[in-house]
């Protein structure tokens, strides 16, 4: 079991890093995407390199992000595993507005293994609140361009 969590906390702690190699390394070759929580856009399957391509659309534009996560709960099924934990993603980005925008919410995760490795196949993410300069997300895209 601590292998499976260990997979979903170096995915985020690629993230705050950047390492897209990483990243790409620890999804499987098809992921269910759902933020609909969040963003209203339904859940999608896209490849590890679609999902980073996102991610590199704004994550970079942050001067740094960080992503805490906690409380996992594991099951394991054979070959397959869900994954449940409370996320916390704090952004910033100097602005007269405010320098942080923080997202909180939980996670679904499921994993599957392959050659003994554990790849992540659905992430989902339960959006709760958010605080701070809501318009960070957009400065740090337009940052980008």
């Amino acid at each position: 079991m601590e292998i499976i969590n260990e997979t979903v906390t170096r995915l985020f702690i690629a993230t705050d890093n950047k390492d897209w190699n990483t990243i790409e390394s620890i999804f499987s070759d098809q992921v269910e995407l759902d933020y609909s929580s969040m963003n209203g856009n339904p859940k999608t399957t896209l490849t590890p390199r679609q999902i980073i391509d996102g991610w590199k659309t704004i994550l970079p534009g942050f001067t740094s992000t960080h992503h805490q996560i906690g409380n996992f709960v594991t099951t394991i099924r054979n070959t397959k595993a869900d994954v449940f934990c409370y996320g916390t993603a704090t952004h910033f980005l100097e602005d007269e507005d405010g320098n942080i925008w923080t997202v909180v919410g939980s996670y679904n995760f499921e994993l599957e293994r392959v050659k003994n490795e554990w790849k992540i196949t659905l992430m989902q993410f339960n959006f709760k609140y958010q605080d701070g300069n809501t318009s960070l997300p957009s400065k740090a895209i337009e940052s980008l361009k």
